[in-house]
């Protein structure tokens, strides 16, 4: 893949990566002796969504400057423009991942984020009114920019920025009451997704999990956001039943889209947990965790043997 190619999707990677140790983070208490934070597990997994980050972002600039048209396809194409909100809420996932460390950075990172996020949920609705989108054209991709703010919470919390968190969270828990009735409208009515971008159904886990995760570490008193987290898991069923033969999916960037939906189920179910402990909810949490780690483990590994794959 050339600088010309890298899709700004790609930014999926980080999202997995950071998200997997941020979420392990949130797990530990409920894995005392098998999950330390920080340590052996968790921190391998920020440092690799920080790694990830540092490489992407230099390469991202070069296409910008380099093949400036192809990078405004990423923002003007309606099938491509949803992903363009991986590179926000993955900075944002880096901040909290450096937080403990570097506070300071952490708090510029986040910031960006949140300056970024807010300007490309603008600039989407303004696509969106616009007009001229066909159906067909879209998918859970555009979850990530007009959804996405609702990860931002997470880190943004643990900086202690929570009236901004709030700010970012509610703009997108209405952009998810607006988006996801159309994404299964979709579903019904248009063709189905390519092979390549099938595994962006999954983002569909993400609104009702970090609604709930989030929505209760934001307004402690509103105990209707556990409603979400069952048919989160219902979810997440019907989405494995579907995704039974992936591997005969054609392989590329959107299969970073099992990661991170699956981190954000995993943490929501780490938090149902230790809100009421028992030992059915500590092994749910243990299973999609494991999951979450298994699926980021795997498209690491492809996508390193992809990379490393001679060209043809």
């Amino acid at each position: 893949m050339t600088v010309r190619d890298l899709p700004i999707g790609f930014y999926g990677a980080v999202m997995g990566l950071a998200g997997l140790g941020l979420t392990a983070r949130a797990a530990a208490p409920l894995f005392p002796g098998v999950i330390r934070a920080p340590a052996y597990f968790t921190e391998l997994w920020v440092a690799l969504g920080c790694l990830a980050f540092l490489i992407l972002v230099p390469l991202y600039l070069a296409k910008i400057f380099r093949y400036p048209e192809a990078a405004k396809r990423d923002f003007t194409d309606p099938v491509q423009l949803g992903f363009c909100g991986a590179l926000p809420v993955g900075m944002s996932l880096v901040a909290g991942g450096v937080a403990p460390y570097w506070p300071q950075l952490g708090d510029v990172l986040w910031w960006a984020a949140f300056a970024l996020m807010f300007a490309f949920q603008v600039w989407a609705l303004a696509r969106w009114l616009a007009g001229g989108i066909e159906l067909a054209q879209l998918n859970a991709g555009w979850l990530i920019i007009l959804v996405g703010g609702i990860v931002l919470p997470g880190p943004g919390l643990a900086l202690g920025h929570t009236e901004a968190s709030r700010f970012i969270f509610g703009v997108s828990t209405i952009g998810a009451a607006l988006l996801t009735p159309l994404l299964l409208y979709r579903a019904l009515a248009a063709p189905p997704l390519p092979e390549v971008l099938r595994p962006s159904w999954f983002i569909l886990l993400v609104p009702p999990s970090l609604i709930y995760a989030n929505g209760i570490a934001l307004f402690p008193d509103g105990e209707s956001w556990e409603m979400l987290f069952p048919f989160g898991l219902a979810l997440a069923l019907a989405l494995l039943v579907y995704a039974r033969s992936f591997w005969r999916w054609r392989f590329g960037p959107p299969w970073w889209a099992f990661t991170f939906p699956l981190d954000a189920l995993a943490y929501a179910a780490a938090r149902y947990a230790q809100d009421h402990p028992s030992a059915l909810w500590s092994v749910v949490a243990g299973a999609a965790l494991a999951l979450a780690t298994l699926s980021v483990a795997m498209l690491l590994w492809r996508t390193a043997r992809s990379a490393a794959s001679p060209r043809r």
